[in-house]
């Protein structure tokens, strides 16, 4: 498949949603709610749960399961205080020194009037420098659609893992084309052009494994992801927090890195 039919592979309604991974994964699930601020962003998901018998903090992007869920989910487009969400539970992650596992699906943050009055940008912003710093393992797994500052604001992790067909992009291709041509019927050209594959994240560093899909026999397909993340846990397992911050922030500095 080329970039564009992976694009909308990614987007299909019959992919499973963060929800689905996070009930296969985790075991003895606690779910949060709230920002202490404003509301409960439906859109963001998160709380503790057993990964296997390592005691663990889940986030994800939830774009609903059926239309009614979808609607009250905003569609995978979070508000700022899913994003305030999400940093408050990684917060008390590191004070009890849970590791956060993050499953990543959205077209990008909500961009309308109501999220910009409450912060959305700072919202977001807050994310990308708290988790930089956070002394405790992140791991992000793009199921799905990766777009923009909405996908990042939950991808500052030591790992990040994309399913085969999951897509990454600064910018969704219709965007990209009606800015730069004027027509968003040229999206299927700017996926092209701006390298949104699992296959062009990993050539990059930006994602240092592909996950293989297999949908049909889920169940197993989530017990593999399992075993993953619980090596990858264990190997972080006698690393301090200033390691594992110092790790994290070296492997964006490399990002994009060049020489003649």
């Amino acid at each position: 498949m080329n970039a564009y039919e992976k694009l909308q592979t990614a987007r299909s309604q019959t992919r499973p949603t963060a929800r689905s991974y996070i009930e296969k994964l985790f075991q003895e699930r606690t779910e949060l709610h709230g920002d202490r601020k404003y509301a409960d962003d439906a859109a963001i998901i998160g709380g503790i749960g057993m990964l296997g018998d390592i005691p663990a903090t889940f986030i994800g992007i939830e774009r609903g399961r059926n239309l009614e869920e979808r609607i009250r989910c905003n569609f995978g487009c979070p508000m700022p205080e899913g994003y305030r969400k999400a940093l408050r539970l990684m917060r008390q992650a590191e004070k009890f020194h849970r590791p956060v596992i993050c499953f990543v699906d959205t077209s990008g943050a909500f961009c309308g009037e109501e999220a910009e009055e409450r912060g959305q940008g700072q919202a977001i912003a807050d994310n990308l420098m708290q988790m930089m710093g956070l002394e405790t393992p992140i791991i992000t797994i793009v199921i799905g659609e990766g777009g923009s500052g909405g996908a990042l604001g939950l991808s500052v992790a030591n790992k990040l893992y994309m399913l085969e067909n999951a897509v990454f992009s600064v910018i969704s291709p219709e965007g990209c084309a009606s800015i730069l041509w004027e027509d968003a019927k040229l999206a299927p050209d700017a996926a092209e052009c701006l390298h949104i594959t699992a296959e062009d994240m990993k050539e990059f560093g930006v994602a240092e494994e592909i996950i293989p899909e297999d949908f049909v026999h889920f169940g197993r397909m989530c017990e593999e992801m399992k075993e993953k993340l619980i090596l990858d846990l264990k190997g972080w397992s006698k690393k301090t927090g200033k390691e594992l911050s110092e790790e994290r922030y070296q492997r964006f500095r490399k990002l994009g890195r060049w020489a003649e």
